[in-house]
């Protein structure tokens, strides 16, 4: 399984590309880039980058019934979500979904003033 190192908190960390096709997409994108990916089930694979053989991951493709508006979700680290939470909170943000359990830690989405949607993630 390919690792993800986090080396700045609350700086922009991994980037995930929604897509309708999940194999197309790995296609696509290994053809056109040379991407390689981490398999994690029908639904998800992590975009590796070519920084070492195994690669770290830099985002992932997530299936979607559609695209949505936006582009791809941008994903900030933390190393306290809680506390990352209550400070989007209290900043004007609207967390719209989570927090929430996945593989690899907790995470919530948000909206900020414009309506813009990122991420914030952080392990268990």
């Amino acid at each position: 399984m390919a690792t993800h190192e986090h080396r700045i908190p609350l700086s922009i960390d991994y980037v995930e590309i929604s897509v309708t096709d999940l194999a197309a997409a790995q296609a696509f994108y290994g053809e056109a880039f040379g991407w390689q990916f981490t398999p994690y089930g029908p639904e998800y694979a992590g975009i590796r980058t070519s920084a070492e053989a195994e690669g770290e991951e830099a985002g992932g493709l997530t299936l979607a019934a559609e695209v949505p508006k936006g582009g791809p979700l941008v994903l900030l680290y933390s190393d306290d979500l809680d506390a990352t939470q209550a400070a989007v909170t209290a900043a004007g943000g609207t967390v719209v979904n989570g927090p929430y359990e996945f593989p690899g830690g907790r995470r919530f989405h948000f909206t900020d003033p414009s309506g813009n949607e990122l991420g914030v993630w952080a392990e268990r």
